[in-house]
């Protein structure tokens, strides 16, 4: 594993996961931790290898040029956003590790988004069956959720990340300085995972999450309190991922953590990939699945109100910009991986019972639910 110790004055978290343990270090400073262990792996005859996209790379350049002269390589993709996550660039991704001369010892280092860590995170998987990996997530999404817990993937023309492989890092840098140069609506995309992770603790009796955010007001990359949020939702990622790693239980478990995704995979699908960030398809999704739970008489209407104003008060938006076809997005859905049997396994969220998963077949699905998110019948 890679010597990952970061600073003590630095916040850090243990993830276990199949291989042993990994380090999450969250705060300023992590990215000098993240160059000395690059050098520490290079010492060790390591050969590595570091991908990032056209806009990080653009925006961060003294990190990459301290980067280059630990003699680590650098790998730029060929575009921006989510219609990187594709086989073609999977392909150019496996090609320059072959040329770059990566064998059974080397290190993959995404330094991106949720993008990039997916992507390489898969490279890192599948090449020689197998390399080590390192995530410098440079957004909030990645640093409060993508960067940890081992997903990897890519999406494919009939869905989301219906390609992919558990790989969890050897380690995780999230240094909150790369929020500096984060447009501000990536960084609201972010804030959605966020409030999801204080809505799953909330369902489970756990109100200080939420109340920290509400009485926060909107966050930004200098809020104070945004190192403790990160924190935070490294925390219960961890502690669900550490019980069921690889999604195999019954009910709850990890699955918890896509509250809000069966619903925004659908809508970023049928929307057609970057037209809807992530994080804003997954607010959205979150929002659906509360009416639904409101529907299905888990929830009043009323609990509805604070879910909105959560994400309003960080520029989230709760509907469509434009319509979708309702039928597009059924059969969006019916291909989701979390699919089976016709059914779809949907997070829900109870008064009395918290979160917890539910298999719906389509017809089960109240199609006027969809137009409370703009959509067309």
């Amino acid at each position: 594993m890679l010597d990952a110790t970061p600073p003590a004055t630095l916040a850090t978290l243990a993830v276990p996961c199949g291989k042993g343990t990994y380090t999450v270090g969250i705060g300023t400073g992590q990215t000098a931790a993240a160059l000395a262990a690059v050098r520490t792996a290079l010492a060790h005859h390591r050969r590595v290898f570091a991908v990032t996209a056209p806009a990080i790379f653009a925006a961060n350049p003294a990190f990459f040029a301290a980067l280059r002269e630990t003699g680590a390589v650098l790998h730029i993709l060929s575009r921006d956003g989510e219609t990187a996550k594709r086989t073609g660039e999977l392909e150019r991704l496996w090609e320059a590790l072959a040329t770059g001369g990566v064998d059974r010892s080397g290190l993959v280092l995404a330094v991106g988004g949720g993008v990039v860590g997916d992507l390489a995170g898969f490279a890192a998987a599948s090449y020689l069956r197998g390399v080590g990996l390192v995530q410098i997530p440079t957004t909030l999404l990645a640093m409060v959720d993508s960067a940890v817990g081992g997903k990897t993937g890519i999406n494919l023309a009939a869905g989301k990340n219906l390609a992919g492989a558990f790989w969890p890092p050897e380690a995780v840098f999230a240094d909150t300085a790369w929020l500096a140069t984060l447009p501000p609506r990536e960084f609201a995309a972010g804030m959605a995972e966020v409030v999801k992770y204080a809505l799953i603790v909330k369902r489970a009796g756990d109100t200080a999450f939420a109340d920290l955010l509400r009485d926060a007001g909107p966050l930004h990359w200098r809020h104070p309190a945004l190192p403790d949020v990160i924190r935070e939702c490294c925390a219960i990622k961890a502690a669900i991922v550490g019980a069921d790693e690889r999604e195999t239980a019954a009910d709850g478990g990890r699955a918890l953590l896509n509250l809000g995704h069966t619903f925004g995979h659908a809508i970023e699908n049928v929307a057609g990939y970057g037209e809807y960030l992530h994080g804003e398809a997954v607010a959205i999704g979150v929002v659906l699945a509360a009416r639904l739970s409101v529907a299905l008489g888990y929830l009043d209407e009323a609990e509805i109100a604070p879910i909105l104003h959560l994400y309003r008060t960080n520029n989230l938006p709760d509907t469509l910009r434009s319509p979708l076809p309702v039928d597009a997005l059924m059969g969006a859905m019916l291909r989701d991986k979390k699919a089976s049997s016709g059914a779809i396994k949907f997070v829900l969220l109870d008064r009395e019972r918290g979160a917890f998963t539910q298999p719906l077949g389509d017809l089960s699905l109240p199609r006027s639910l969809w137009q409370t998110a703009g959509c067309t019948a």
